[in-house]
């Protein structure tokens, strides 16, 4: 598979905010938090299929006007965050890229047929056998 391109700039906007985590009192002063957002929808560097699934794959994190966005709150710094969001959009793009197969159906071959007849028929008198003992006379 080819390298994927890189993102342009004018898909990503990224902000930075207060969050919790590590930090100390470093996280209550400095806003460390990176937010990404990528303009799926308007973004001219994927097909139309690719966005399709990387929609799927977003879920929860794309939003109405078409842009995912990602929270990236792990590290200590601005810039650790930037990158790890990147790294997280990146390996989502990659994943999106990746074509399903089509599934072939298949028929069950006859001798599984008979094995599945035959088990069912086995299971059917080992239960007849729990019913009401009857005495014949």
């Amino acid at each position: 598979m080819t390298h994927a391109p890189p993102i342009p700039a004018r898909d990503l906007e990224i902000s930075f905010v207060r969050a919790a985590g590590p930090g100390g009192q470093n996280v209550n002063k400095v806003a460390t938090a990176a937010q990404l957002r990528f303009n799926l929808a308007g973004t001219a560097c994927l097909d139309a299929d690719t966005k399709a699934r990387l929609a799927t794959l977003a879920g929860q994190r794309l939003n109405a006007d078409g842009w995912i966005l990602i929270v990236a709150r792990t590290q200590r710094t601005q810039e650790g965050n930037r990158r790890e969001a990147m790294a997280r959009l990146q390996a989502m793009i990659t994943q999106a890229r990746i074509v399903p197969k089509k599934r072939r159906p298949t028929r069950a071959t006859r001798a599984s047929q008979v094995r599945r007849l035959e088990t069912k028929t086995q299971r059917k008198q080992h239960k007849q056998l729990r019913g009401r003992v009857r005495v014949d006379d």
